[in-house]
């Protein structure tokens, strides 16, 4: 699927009516989703976070646009936060299916839409703008609103499109394409800002001027071509200031991190508590502006889980806990993974239907009078539940005193089995929906024969997919014998009979998926297609079997 997200950056954040208005227009575009919408009063600005296909995208920007320029006047607008008009900076950020080159084709659209529809003076900034010297958001926002009547006069600083009279009641805009961009806010137990900025400076790529004499008030020091000498901070791909901020009544410095696979959350959190912690303040929290991918939660989960000495190999959900807590990104108020992750936010809760379910009402669904779940969804999970004892053999393991010098080997053991047990609980609901596609294409017409052919074709198909669903699940089952196995010999001994139930559960499901691999791959009319899947399940059956009577025997004679 073609998706773009978009985070434009409104200059209000005290008027919830304006900020509604504003939003209201975003989402009367049809194929755009709303993932957040996130102000904050001391700034005065709200940051607004979808996603869509690209032209919906388009067209939903300029509309937020365009209602931002009729209700924010920025001659009234004072704020914490730098800005330059109200609709401050409109970033495209590539997802799925779009290049960054596309992308900027978006971008060029909208400015182009925006500055002569509205009459904005528009400025294009990262990947959209060939000027190296205007690529970075804070030089061209430099001066800001005040700033910019008479900047805008200036040779060099002309729009790249629409007027070159700086509005006073919108402002200018600047819009642009650029990578997944962290809004990231790190709480100090002070209210200075000038402590709050010290910090900042020792953190962010740009660092800090360098001054003859004294740090503070010295002269600032020149090269011989006339630039400032700076000082490197610790962090690349970081821009970073200090601010106050009233409603919280603390300073905090607030960071971006244009690139979290070269500076991660945790590592910025980690070097502001060094810095602070040797200005003689504390870090306190931290808080997430907009939102934030999940692998970046759980890459600062497993780092804090990492330093506790504790095994990886703990649930998705614990890991994201561990990193709330270890950040404190639930100092100033709730955090709410399933709001503030963009996947979990993106994910239709449709495809996890079986999986979401409680334990009572997953057994009811299956006694049911409906069809499905069936046998192969049942299957999957009992292969989840069979990894699930070997990843909790891993993990007591792991923990085990005396056993201190083995963590490593029993956590990465867990942590594969976490994979494969998602995997696995995916493909309960995955078999229930493969079963549906069947029911689908057998409901379709049959009235004339192209109808007849069509639908032929489609229950083929569906079939077809019946077939790979619990094939797939065979093959992950199977490879969780290894990490039972493993258990079995390594794994804690109080914990053997548990792991012994992990094989048995897991000889259920490469079982029953293979019945249902038989059963479907029967009503194909692709026999060689049919017999060579089949020859496959028979492998893996075979192989399964051999292998959970191989660790029964060892269980049996270790107990």
């Amino acid at each position: 699927m073609r998706l773009i997200e978009c985070v434009p950056n409104f200059s209000e954040g005290n008027d919830l009516l304006k900020i509604k208005q504003i939003t209201d227009a975003i989402e009367s575009i049809e194929g755009i989703k709303l993932l957040d919408v996130d102000p904050g009063k001391a700034t005065n600005r709200t940051v607004v976070t979808f996603v869509g296909t690209p032209e919906a995208v388009v067209e939903a920007a300029f509309q937020g646009i365009k209602k931002a320029a009729e209700v924010i006047d920025m001659s009234k607008h004072k704020g914490a936060h730098p800005r330059m008009g109200a609709t401050d900076v409109c970033p495209l950020i590539p997802i799925s299916g779009v290049s960054v080159e596309e992308a900027v084709t978006y971008a060029k659209i909208l400015a182009k839409k925006v500055a002569y529809e509205l009459a904005i003076p528009t400025y294009l900034y990262e990947f959209a703008q060939e000027n190296e010297a205007r690529k970075n958001l804070s030089v061209i926002r430099a001066g800001e609103y005040e700033g910019f009547f008479k900047k805008i006069k200036e040779p060099e600083w002309t729009p790249d499109f629409g007027p070159t009279e700086f509005p006073a009641k919108s402002g200018a805009t600047v819009i642009g394409v650029r990578n997944f961009l962290i809004a990231y806010n790190v709480n100090l137990n002070t209210k200075s800002t000038r402590l709050a900025n010290s910090v900042a400076f020792d953190i962010r790529e740009n660092g800090r001027v360098v001054r003859e004499g004294n740090p503070y008030t010295g002269k600032i020091k020149i090269d011989e071509h006339g630039n400032e000498v700076r000082q490197p901070g610790a962090l690349k791909e970081c821009k970073a200031i200090g601010w106050f901020i009233e409603e919280y009544n603390i300073a905090q410095v607030s960071i971006n991190l244009t690139n979290h696979h070269v500076t991660s959350i945790e590592h910025a959190f980690d070097e502001s508590c060094k810095s602070a912690e040797k200005r003689g303040m504390r870090v306190t929290g931290s808080e997430l502006v907009g939102l934030v991918p999940l692998e970046a939660m759980l890459q600062a989960g497993r780092h804090y889980l990492k330093k506790q000495n504790r095994s990886l190999g703990v649930s998705e959900d614990e890991i994201i806990h561990i990193a709330i807590k270890s950040l404190g990104l639930d100092e100033l108020g709730p955090f709410d993974p399933q709001k503030k992750i963009i996947e979990y936010q993106l994910k239709n809760i449709q495809d996890e239907k079986l999986v979401r379910m409680n334990l009572s009402a997953f057994a009811n669904e299956t006694a049911s009078e409906s069809p499905a779940p069936g046998g192969g969804s049942i299957s999957a999970y009992c292969g989840a539940l069979g990894i699930s004892l070997g990843v909790m053999v891993a993990n007591l393991s792991a923990g085990k005193r005396g056993w201190e010098d083995k963590i490593s080997y029993f956590s990465e053991h867990a942590a594969k089995g976490q994979k494969l047990k998602d995997a696995l609980l995916k493909a309960v609901d995955e078999d229930t929906r493969a079963f549906t596609y069947i029911m689908d294409a057998f409901g379709m017409p049959k009235a004339t024969e192209e109808e007849k052919s069509a639908r032929t074709e489609a229950i083929q198909s569906a079939t077809k997919y019946a077939v790979e669903v619990p094939l797939q699940v065979m093959q992950t089952a199977n490879e969780c014998l290894e990490i039972i196995e493993a258990m079995v010999k390594d794994g804690n001994p109080n914990s053997l009979s548990d792991a012994g139930v992990g094989a048995l559960c897991v000889r259920t499901a490469v079982y029953g998926a293979y019945l249902n691999v038989k059963i479907n791959a029967s009503g194909l009319k692709d026999k060689p297609w049919a017999d060579e899947k089949i020859s496959k399940a028979n492998q893996i059956f075979e192989n399964t079997e051999e292998k959970v009577k191989s660790i029964m025997q060892e269980v049996e004679s270790k107990i």
